[in-house]
Order: structure tokens, then C-alpha cells, then sequence
């Protein structure tokens, strides 16, 4: 056999691991949060099985338990997976369009924005609370161009981002928490988005967050080819014939998207964006492709694990989502910048 015949065999059994990994990463992971969605449904004082309460659901006949796990879990599971998904998500078109692996919407000011919007509007504007979802992506975006034009000087350095981005955070998370605090932390809105704390939410809020969640989601899916494109040098991507700065834009508009809405009805979650789609390439690989769709689907897991975690550690008190993701996330993203040589 010769020297290309085995490369050629090599690469073949390399391409089929690499699937193989990918399916069962998939699987896996759906399989993980089919259990733990049903987990989180049955963790409280209230304990339904899996027959009396779909079989409510058909017939219409609900018992006084299952009444009440739809209307106080069910909105909360939804909202930790489709928030999750969101996040997750827009932290890898991020990293996609900053070509930086320390990317993350909390770390860089997206998030802070979106929820200084939010606040705003819950508080000097309550009737207009349908209005939040846009309101938070107008703030998201505008923390994005606030950060990039901060972090500006004769070009844009990943590292000079993200400390921009962090003392943009900073400054946004400061004047969210002093809304909070001028009412003395009466306003449950306004401390819910602070907070990161899902523990009111309603049918409402899961109403509010599907469609928005839903266009994001889907448009994230028709920009893979242009992640994967971003990930070449801009001279080569531009030898193709792509217009690398408006791919760019269009990108960051849909992750500033997602994580606004998001922060809007789940508050401001840090390093689900981060982590994520770090595990993700390691998983499935670097292509979009694979990486987006796995993204949405195990942020939705991370999440969801998160706030049951926080429901459940100290019960009957309870520890927000957002508190879990800090101390989980915050060793994380110091080990990844002292293994990343190439942005600090």
C-alpha cells in the first residue's frame, strides 16, 4: 500500500470519528435535557408523573398538581432553555466575528446594555412592557457600537475589546442596579433583570420571548457559511467576493438580538456565551454548521442545569441562575485566558 493510499485511509477514519463524535454529542445531549426537563418538572414539593400529566394535557382533565406545575415550572424550564439557546448561540457568532475565543456578550458590554434598556423601560415605562424585547436589542446594539468605537485605535485589537467591553459592563451594570436600589429593591422587574432571576415569570414572558427568540434562532442558522467565511483572513474572504464588513454587521445585529431578548425577560446570565461554544468545537468541530445548531441545544442544557441547580442547593431559599453561571463560569474563562497565547 503506499505512502498516499494510507494518508488518503488515515483521513478517511479521521472524517468518520469526527461524525461518529458529532452524532453522539447530539444525542447525548437532547438525551441529557429530555431528562433533565423532566427532572425540574418534578423537583419541589410537587410531585407529578409522566402519565398524569401528559395525560391531563390531552384530555384536558389536569389534576390540582399538574395545574400548577404548568403554570409555575413549565414557563421557567422554557424560558432557562430558549434564554440559554439565545445566549449560547450569540456567543458564537461573537467569537465568530471577533476571531476571538474570549468573546462573550456578558464580558463585553452587549448584555449590560440590553439590560440597562430593559430597566428603563420596566421602570418609567411599565405600560409599555411589550415594548421590552426591542427596547433591550436597541440597548444590545448600541452597547456593541459603543464598545467597538471604544476600542478603536488604528484597529481593532480582540484584547483592547474586551477590556472596553468590561468596564462598558461595568458602568451599565452599575446604573441598572441603582434603578433597582432608588426603589429599594421593591420593583420585582427591574431586580428580576439585575438579578438574572426567572423565578416569577409567567405564560406572559414565555410569550414574549418565543417569536423574537424564534427569528434569531433561525436567522442564526442562514449565517454558518458566513461564520465559517469570517474564520478565513478578511483579504481571502474578500478574494471570494464577500463583503466582509457588511457579513460582519448582519452577524453582530443577529447576536446583539439574541442576547437582549434574552436579558430582557431572563436578565443579564454571564459566561453561558462563553462556555458553550468553547465545549462545542472541542465536540463537533469549528464548522458553524454543526457548531450553532449543537450551540443552541446544550446552552439550552446549561442553563436549564443552572437554574435547577440554584432551586435546588439551598432549598427552600433559592439561588439565582445567574449566581451558578458566575461561579461556574468565572474559572473557566481564567483558565482559557491562560491557555490562550495568541490574544493576550
Amino acid at each position: 500500500m503506499s505512502e498516499k493510499t494510507k494518508a488518503v485511509n488515515e483521513d478517511e477514519k479521521r472524517q468518520r470519528f469526527k461524525t461518529l463524535r458529532t452524532v453522539i454529542s447530539f444525542v447525548i445531549t437532547a438525551v441529557c435535557l429530555l431528562i433533565l426537563c423532566f427532572a425540574a418538572m418534578n423537583i419541589g414539593s410537587l410531585k407529578v408523573s409522566a402519565g398524569e400529566l401528559f395525560g391531563g394535557l390531552f384530555s384536558g382533565n389536569l389534576s390540582d398538581n399538574a395545574a400548577t406545575v404548568i403554570d409555575l415550572r413549565f414557563p421557567r424550564i422554557i424560558i432557562s432553555m430558549v434564554a440559554g439557546a439565545s445566549i449560547a448561540v450569540s456567543g458564537t457568532l461573537f467569537q465568530a466575528v471577533l476571531k476571538n475565543p474570549l468573546a462573550d456578550p456578558g464580558i463585553i458590554g452587549i448584555s449590560g446594555g440590553a439590560s440597562l434598556a430593559a430597566v428603563l423601560i420596566t421602570a418609567f415605562l411599565p405600560s409599555m412592557f411589550f415594548l421590552m424585547p426591542i427596547a433591550a436589542c436597541c440597548g444590545g446594539i448600541l452597547a456593541f457600537v459603543l464598545v467597538y468605537t471604544l476600542s478603536w485605535k488604528g484597529g481593532l485589537s480582540p484584547l483592547r475589546i474586551i477590556l472596553v467591553g468590561v468596564a462598558v459592563s461595568a458602568v451599565f451594570s452599575g446604573l441598572s442596579s441603582a434603578f433597582n436600589s432608588m426603589n429599594g429593591g421593591n420593583m420585582q422587574g427591574v431586580a428580576a433583570i439585575v438579578n438574572g432571576n426567572i423565578t416569577m415569570k409567567t405564560w406572559d414572558d414565555v410569550y414574549m420571548l418565543l417569536p423574537y427568540a424564534g427569528i434569531g434562532l433561525a436567522a442564526s442558522l442562514f449565517v454558518t457559511g458566513g461564520c465559517n467565511i469570517l474564520s478565513l483572513e478578511d483579504k481571502t474572504a474578500r478574494g471570494l467576493g464577500v463583503n466582509v464588513s457588511r457579513l460582519r454587521i448582519v452577524i453582530s445585529v443577529i447576536a446583539a438580538a439574541l442576547v437582549s431578548v434574552s436579558t430582557a425577560v431572563a436578565g443579564v446570565i454571564g459566561f453561558i456565551g462563553l462556555i458553550v461554544p468553547h465545549i462545542g468545537r472541542i465536540l463537533v468541530g469549528s464548522d458553524h454548521k454543526k457548531l450553532i445548531p449543537f450551540s443552541a441545544l446544550f446552552g439550552a442544557l446549561v442553563f436549564l442545569c443552572a437554574d435547577t441547580i440554584g432551586r435546588t442547593i439551598a432549598a427552600p431559599y433559592e439561588v439565582s441562575a445567574s449566581i451558578i453561571m458566575n461561579i461556574a463560569g468565572g474559572p473557566f474563562f481564567i483558565l482559557l485566558l491562560r491557555r490562550s497565547k495568541k490574544y493576550v
